[in-house]
């Protein structure tokens, strides 16, 4: 039994110590505000897009209908079973992510990422209510008060409207939208969508409003993965130690001899969304946002030093620097063999789900066989076979199609409950037609054991025309 005067053991979990980022102003923060404003203007504007497809199909430019499994991007519509553009894109997300992490680093985490973009808006909020760094650190320390309560009410509230106006906008693009959030004012919405809202509502506030960095990196495995996408020809940021070291601070506005131009302004730390100094070197943590470059830059400006001394650079560039040599070309580092190859193979994902696109019919057939019985005989002799047809519409308009076979197949096509061989499918809707193929007792279909038969359907008026395949099963003798 341990003595009561032990000492405790070291605990392995550090409390998160919050992270207050000062404001900066340069050409990476104006590069942020600009693809945030894009992005967020984007996810918030789409579901209100109106797209006429005439009185049959609705006019919401972009919708995921999961009612009738089909989803709309402005003038295209995807069916339920060409699933593979879908699969495509999420392709092209992948290779487009691989291309820019071997370009650039996790550019997409420092400007692109969900996660990001809503960090900063609640930063820019906590910044209008609290105030920049210094004041927002003194209100963190200080006691509940009436100043504390209403600053962080009027926060929270802010946070939590973006939070619900976030979770509200991802379900417009699941119905339409005028008519969805009319009947979620009204409460005749369903409960699913309201869940939805409540979900995301919750998560955008937790993650953008409290875990923040947390989330990019403990939960998100992007940090993990990327390494492998980067070499020595990666740009990213970091610190050039060889003409920063050793640091020291400003001596009556000068820097002494034999010091490096950093004068551990902090400044770099300061502004970091992460927390990290990025004079320890490449971290995990790193976003590669480009805040710590702004205010490095804005430091050398003040105090007559060469900018980037923290900047975008490659290992390459820094053997050569280190060797008093130029860096290499930035468009070197970007067009290398694999950036090249992640490129060929992005872009020919995409020209073939284009080519798939547009040539790609108007009708969509499919016919099954029915197996049981494979085959029946009428009283005068002539063998029968049926079919289950699926003919989808894939038009706007209501459309009319003929089924038929070749004159020299010596079978005869007959529909079920219909005494012609002409249908009518109503617009993006799918008919199921029973067909019978019929062939006269002694006829070569009907005596052979399977005759490979092509099924024909044309829309009358217009030059759609498909075929589908099968087979005629007759009673071999």
């Amino acid at each position: 039994m341990s003595s009561p005067d032990a000492t405790e053991p070291p605990s392995l979990y550090a409390a998160r110590e919050p992270i207050f980022p000062r404001r900066v102003y340069g050409r990476f923060r104006n590069l942020k505000w600009g693809l945030m404003g894009l992005m967020l203007g984007i996810y918030y504007v789409t579901p209100w897009i109106r797209w006429d497809r005439g009185p049959n199909l609705p006019d919401q430019a972009v919708l995921l209908d999961l009612a009738h499994r089909r989803f709309f991007f402005f003038m295209i519509e995807i069916w339920p079973h060409e699933f593979y553009f879908v699969a495509g894109l999420l392709v092209m997300a992948g290779l487009g992510l691989f291309l820019f992490t071997s370009a650039a680093g996790r550019v997409w985490c420092g400007y692109a990422c969900p996660q990001t973009v809503w960090t900063d808006l609640f930063i820019l909020v906590e910044r209008w209510v609290e105030g920049d760094r210094n004041a927002r650190i003194r209100l963190h320390r200080q006691k509940w008060d009436g100043e504390k309560v209403r600053k962080r009410a009027v926060k929270w509230t802010a946070w939590f409207l973006i939070a619900m106006a976030t979770g509200g906008a991802w379900v417009f693009y699941f119905t339409d939208a005028p008519t969805l959030l009319v009947n979620l004012v009204t409460g005749q919405a369903g409960a699913v969508a309201y869940l939805t809202i409540l979900i995301l509502t919750a998560t955008t506030f937790a993650f953008g409003g409290f875990a923040r960095e947390q989330i990019c990196i403990y939960a998100c495995p992007w940090p993990r993965i990327q390494a492998a996408m980067m070499d020595e020809d990666t740009l990213t940021i970091a610190y050039r130690d060889w003409r920063g070291e050793p640091r020291g601070k400003l001596h009556k506005g000068e820097i002494a001899a034999g010091q490096g131009d950093c004068i551990d302004c902090m400044a770099c730390v300061n502004v970091c969304p992460m927390g990290i100094d990025i004079r320890d070197g490449q971290q995990l943590a790193c976003i590669t946002c480009g805040l710590c470059i702004d205010a490095c830059n804005d430091t050398m400006d003040k105090i007559g030093r060469p900018r980037d001394l923290i900047g975008y650079m490659a290992l390459t560039d820094e053997t050569a620097e280190r060797k008093g040599d130029a860096p290499i070309s930035v468009w070197k580092h970007v067009f290398r063999p694999r950036t090249i190859l992640y490129t060929l193979l992005w872009g020919g994902v995409g020209v073939g789900l284009i080519v798939a696109l547009f040539l790609r019919s108007a009708i969509d057939v499919n016919v099954s066989p029915v197996r049981n019985p494979t085959f029946v005989t009428l009283s005068d002799g002539t063998i029968r076979n049926a079919y289950d047809v699926r003919l989808r519409n894939k038009q706007g308009s209501d459309a009319v199609f003929t089924i038929s076979v070749p004159f020299d197949s010596g079978l005869r096509a007959e529909l079920e409950g219909l005494s012609g061989l002409s249908v009518t499918v109503n617009a993006n809707e799918t008919l199921s037609q029973r067909v019978y193929l019929n062939a006269p007792r002694g006829s070569a279909p009907a005596t052979e054991d399977r005759t490979q038969v092509r099924m024909w359907f044309e829309e009358l008026g217009t030059t759609n025309r498909v075929h589908q395949d099968t087979v005629f099963n007759g009673k071999a003798e």
